[in-house]
């Protein structure tokens, strides 16, 4: 199995965020990708080569005038201060409020959910870059059977006009989508983040081509707390496509791995052309803002079940924060998958 990887990453690097009452460390820092990159490369994986795909597949599932938004947004700051090093959003619409702003200040919150998604000089590049290290890691799958996109930042909080939950660009909806039509077929993902993967459920909500099952701690008191529950089951063409799987916190590796079962037998009842794993590591027993208790040894049984399913599979980087724990992680789940598919 090879990896894709982009240096690009590392242009946006955010320093701080409010949680809980308190500022904190950022934990989606850039340094979370060179270990992970790090890791595999002395796990002896290969590293195959990120191609520029444009915006096209990036357009498929995003709206273009919130493309245009985050592609232009620094060369515009100068409207709101052009000495400031990043820009964050405070101020966002409502259900009530009515009317698209058109100052810049307006528009940053207009297209944000939250704090956590700040805008720095190269922000754009690394987000963009992350997409083109999904698409990458598309073809080889399509080619191989099997890839592994080590995307940052990571995606599966965006939803097709709005960023959030540290998400721009969401690498794993922009992936499906493009995997769908080259093969022509049906496509299922599977989301094992510890968070629900609500951007990616509200860009397919609506589409019965796309099956999207999360796995994630129960968001009645835990991000993304507005969505991720049992009774959201799509709308319209996509109606009963979408699968909602939360577990109460806590939940060790057992528990988790007789839910995954469920999921893939959804999964199979669905008969995907191929499969995206939406891979969040911040399930693991250590994460700092995690709430499962996902063992080193969980994540490789977790990785061996999915790839026992048999379908072609592009796993896509989302979460998982700095521990000591975050690579031997990422190496166990990969090797579990290698080792079943050997």
């Amino acid at each position: 199995m090879r990896f894709f990887y982009s240096d690009t990453n590392k242009k946006y690097d955010p320093e701080t965020f409010y949680r809980k009452g308190t500022v904190i460390t950022h934990p989606e820092r850039a340094i979370r990708a060179t270990i992970l990159h790090d890791a595999l490369t002395a796990a002896g994986f290969s590293e195959g080569p990120v191609k520029d795909y444009g915006l096209a597949p990036v357009l498929a599932v995003h709206t273009k005038d919130y493309v245009d938004f985050l592609s232009t947004f620094w060369a515009k700051r100068a409207e709101i201060n052009a000495d400031s090093t990043e820009f964050i959003p405070t101020h966002f619409p409502r259900l009530h409020m009515h009317h698209k702003p058109t100052g810049l200040e307006g528009l940053l919150g207009y297209y944000s959910a939250d704090t956590s998604t700040a805008i720095q000089a190269g922000t754009w590049d690394a987000v963009y870059g992350a997409a083109q290290v999904a698409l990458s890691a598309a073809d080889e799958m399509l080619a191989t059977g099997v890839a592994y996109a080590l995307c940052r930042p990571p995606g599966h909080h965006a939803y097709a006009d709005c960023s959030g939950g540290f998400c721009y660009l969401n690498n794993t909806a922009i992936a499906a989508h493009y995997i769908g039509a080259q093969k022509n077929g049906p496509v299922a993902i599977l989301d094992i983040d510890v968070h629900h993967g609500n951007g990616t459920q509200g860009i397919f909500y609506n589409r019965g081509d796309m099956l999207t099952v999360s796995i994630h701690a129960d968001p009645s008191n835990y991000f993304p707390y507005y969505a991720g529950y049992a009774e959201e089951t799509g709308e319209g063409a996509g109606k009963g496509a979408n699968v909602n799987m939360p577990l109460a916190h806590k939940t060790g590796d057992d528990a988790y791995l007789a839910a995954l079962e469920k999921a893939l037998d959804r999964i199979r009842d669905f008969k995907p052309s191929a499969l995206v794993v939406a891979l969040g590591l911040d399930a693991s027993e250590h994460d700092p803002i995690g709430v499962l208790k996902i063992t080193t040894e969980g994540f490789n049984r977790i990785a061996r079940k999915i790839a026992a399913a048999g379908y072609p599979t592009l796993l896509v980087q989302e979460g998982g924060y700095l521990t000591e724990q975050l690579p031997l992680n990422l190496v166990s789940f990969i090797r579990g998958f290698k080792a079943e598919t050997a």
